[in-house]
């Protein structure tokens, strides 16, 4: 089992749009498990490859997420269809950032294609909790963190927060998407 340290925001890593996987081999193998095992340990819902240092397009959920019948633990280069404009709002937490827990606006639903880490396609449609981890984490592929999603004021607030925590990093800022 390896349990890898998360980057917290601030690290340029978490800002970068990540590369998509072109090799499907036992690296990339190495690489899902390392996600798995340290979103386990971490107890979160889902961690993406960037946030343990590597700017591939690779994220792992928990299997045990509400709606997840298909148990799907990961989802290399993964791409997102919305099959309705319904909205959620909801608590939303991220291992990058600490003891933040916001209200955000996510898709109600979502159709999620991709491939496994053996290369074969894979497609998993999710709703409420299994939909905003998909967005989240497919976020983190494209540089964008939670916090982004939040209004310029609310994004200044926590900001100012995270700027006096003792794990922040001087460079935290906005999204420049």
């Amino acid at each position: 089992m390896t349990v890898l340290d998360v980057r917290k925001v601030g690290d340029p890593v978490l800002r970068r749009v990540a590369e998509p996987v072109t090799t499907f081999d036992a690296e990339l193998a190495a690489l899902v498990r390392d996600l798995n095992d340290t979103l386990a340990a971490a107890r979160g819902a889902g961690l993406a490859a960037p946030q343990i240092g590597v700017g591939l397009r690779v994220f792992a959920i928990n299997p045990d997420l509400p709606g997840n019948e298909r148990r799907l633990d990961h989802l290399v280069n993964p791409g997102l269809d919305f099959p309705d404009d319904e909205e959620q709002d909801g608590p939303e937490g991220c291992l990058s950032i600490p003891g933040i827990y916001l209200d955000t606006r996510r898709r109600m639903n979502v159709a999620a294609r991709g491939f496994t880490k053996d290369g074969d396609p894979v497609q998993v449609v999710g709703a409420g909790l299994l939909a905003r981890c998909i967005q989240h984490e497919t976020d983190h592929l494209d540089g964008v963190l939670f916090i982004d999603r939040q209004d310029p004021r609310g994004q200044e607030r926590i900001l100012a927060t995270l700027r006096e925590a003792a794990w922040a990093d001087a460079r935290i800022r906005t999204s420049p998407h």
